[in-house]
């Protein structure tokens, strides 16, 4: 929400005067003196009004989980255990997945409170490359590496895979960079080939790599440089 909306929607100011309390420099967001009525702010933006707090905003918690096999990647669920049950941490409720993983894949998983950031991550329109150790049943060969660079055509869908890189690591294990999040994606682009995954492991999310200190079903809060890593550029906040 830009500022001057912000500011309007609050029954002690007008429009005429929250122009005025910009011009003269008398609104503060997160320490900063804020001039530009444009300026976009958030529910964890801390505004000030001549040191008078109109909203001191909540604070934004980012964590990574080394999510473990056997998880539901989901906040509630009756029957499993789920990664936000791997948390302790107040007011859970508030938090969401910043990319799910299927029950019996382990890796790389961000949770934070941060719809916004969140987004920014998941969205397709980022090609945030998404890496994965896979083992499979049957032998991996050359093929898999120029199919998967063309793309896999989902029937469903109706609609082909964006390109992929297919690393062979060995017989039945490789690693691969995709930049979408499709339902059973992996398993299926090896499905192409009729050849079942039987292991996999997310390692990263864009540059960000999984933490080799966290056990499985262990996790962190993010730094504020990981957390930086997926800033969304200025002209797309507020969308």
């Amino acid at each position: 929400m830009r500022v001057d909306r912000f500011l309007s929607n609050l029954p002690q100011f007008n429009r005429q005067q929250v122009r005025l309390l910009l011009i003269e420099k008398r609104i503060r967001v997160d320490g900063q003196v804020i001039g530009d009525p444009r300026h976009e702010i958030r529910a964890f933006s801390r505004i000030e009004f001549d040191g008078q707090v109109l909203q001191a905003g909540k604070p934004a918690r980012y964590f990574m989980l080394h999510k473990p096999p056997g998880c539901v990647s989901a906040t509630r669920d009756p029957e499993h255990p789920t990664v936000l049950d791997l948390l302790d941490e107040p007011e859970k409720d508030e938090l969401h997945i910043a990319g799910r993983l299927d029950f019996n894949t382990s890796g790389l998983m961000l949770i934070t409170n941060d719809g916004q950031w969140s987004r920014h991550v998941t969205q397709p329109e980022t090609k945030m490359p998404k890496v994965y150790y896979v083992e499979t049943e049957q032998a991996i060969t050359a093929a898999y590496i120029s199919k998967f660079a063309e793309g896999v055509y989902f029937a469903f869908e109706d609609l082909t895979t964006q390109p992929a890189e297919l690393e062979l690591l060995g017989p039945c294990c490789a690693r691969l960079s995709i930049v979408e999040g499709r339902y059973h994606q992996v398993k299926r682009m090896f499905g192409y080939f009729n050849n079942k995954v039987v292991r996999l492991h997310r390692e990263s999310i864009g540059t960000l790599v999984l933490d080799s200190q966290l056990a499985p079903g262990a996790y962190r809060p993010l730094s504020p440089q990981e957390i930086q890593l997926f800033q969304i550029p200025p002209a797309q906040q507020g969308l």
